[in-house]
């Protein structure tokens, strides 16, 4: 059995990929869409926002240019567009979780209206990775495996990583799913790779 690569080995793993020609040129996938998961323990979850940091000014000075996106920032920008951010914290004080969960999932609804937000940021700025953060910070109202099944047809030119709190994991009997926080048996998820794997 492989041995769990520590935090600082994971980073540098992540970094060998990520500024990889083969990486980059999408060489191994066979017909599939070029998505990765970079599954990292729930509890190092801050340390996480100062590694990816880290990363990604380190993969851009390798002349690699990264799309670093967190879906907790979408999603607040969209509620500030539509003009309905206010709306939402004035009321959620006295909103169950379930109508305030309804509202958000409707709002930000990853078909409707969070992949064309990604898609207008993917347009306007130039790139050969795309970072995908904040995995934890929307659950429950958006769900990772919404984001990529809608993503498929927008980012499809260059490799989209996913920084997913938890494991990822396939099995012949069960496929692969994801489990948010190590816990939550979250979603399956079939087409991405698990970029740990990856080999250079």
């Amino acid at each position: 059995m492989k041995r769990e690569l520590n935090r600082k080995e994971r980073a540098e793993h992540l970094y060998r990929v990520i500024t990889s020609e083969r990486f980059l040129t999408k060489q191994g996938l066979g017909n599939e869409v070029p998505f990765f998961i970079y599954p990292f323990p729930a509890e190092e979850g801050l340390t996480m926002v100062e590694d990816r940091e880290d990363l990604v000014t380190r993969i851009q000075h390798s002349g690699t240019r990264v799309l670093d996106l967190n879906l907790y920032d979408l999603a607040l920008e969209i509620l500030s567009e539509r003009g309905i951010l206010e709306q939402v914290l004035e009321i959620e004080a006295d909103s169950s979780k379930g109508e305030i969960k309804e509202l958000l999932q409707g709002v930000l609804d990853p078909q409707a209206h969070l992949i064309p937000h990604i898609g207008q940021a993917i347009r306007a700025t130039p790139h050969d990775v795309i970072f995908l953060s904040g995995v934890g910070e929307v659950y429950p109202f958006i769900r990772s495996h919404n984001v990529l099944n809608n993503l498929q047809s927008t980012a499809k030119e260059a490799p989209t990583v996913l920084f997913f709190p938890g494991s990822y994991t396939h099995a012949l009997a069960t496929g692969a799913s994801l489990d948010l926080f190590g816990q939550l048996h979250d979603d399956k998820y079939y087409r991405a790779f698990n970029i740990l794997n990856y080999e250079v």
